[in-house]
């Protein structure tokens, strides 16, 4: 079943303004984003859901003017953190131990690592490192959302600067990384919809080492 919704999602262009993605559908999105695996479960982004008329617009105008911005029932913004720090580390290992109730000596060592290796690197590389684990995200939601037979477009065409202003990113310790707007694909007028999903042969995609 998994495999015929990810034959039927495809990157839609041209969103229905009129229908709106229920709620438990969209929850049931988000929590399987937030339920993706991370790098050391540092959980290293963050998802902000947009669906302010006029805040879409401004992103809109810094995307290419792509209608789905607005079109869609919901933006998801996936943002990245901007650097580690020993805070952010420290409140994620704390979360585990509280969670599980009892601390670790190899956890408590590979929290020391981390401590040592993460926070002295320029603050580029470990934004770099965060954004990938956001990308990690990205695919469980185009997933969870074929899953759910709800629309889904990743985006990297927008001004990653500009999106950070307009949602006051930076003053979080945030970066934009990818935008999807969700919703239901429009009844005419997306040129895509209809095209036959093409993909390399597996022969040429996998190759195996027994």
């Amino acid at each position: 079943m998994l495999i015929d919704r990810l034959n039927w999602r495809y990157a839609t262009k041209k969103m229905n303004p009129d229908k709106a993605v229920p709620e438990e559908k969209l929850e049931r999105i988000l929590e399987a984003v937030r339920l993706a695996p991370t790098s050391s479960g540092l959980q290293q982004y963050e998802v902000i859901v947009v669906t302010n008329r006029e805040i879409r617009e401004k992103i809109k105008a810094i995307a290419w003017n792509q209608e789905q911005v607005t079109d869609a029932s919901h933006l998801l913004v996936f943002a990245a953190w901007d650097n580690y720090t020993a805070d952010r580390i420290n409140g994620m290992f704390d979360l585990v131990n509280e969670e599980r109730g009892f601390r670790n000596e190899g956890w408590e060592a590979y929290r020391q690592m981390l401590l040592g290796t993460y926070p002295p690197r320029d603050a580029e590389v470990n934004y770099q490192h965060a954004a990938r684990q956001a990308y990690i995200g990205v695919g469980i939601a185009l997933t969870a959302a074929a899953f759910e037979e709800v629309d889904a477009t990743p985006m990297e065409g927008f001004d990653p600067d500009s999106l950070d202003e307009i949602l006051d990113l930076r003053a979080r310790g945030l970066r934009s990384v990818v935008i999807m707007p969700l919703g239901y694909r429009a009844d005419e007028g997306d040129w895509l919809v209809n095209l036959k999903k093409v993909r390399r042969p597996v022969e040429q995609f996998i190759s195996r080492v027994d």
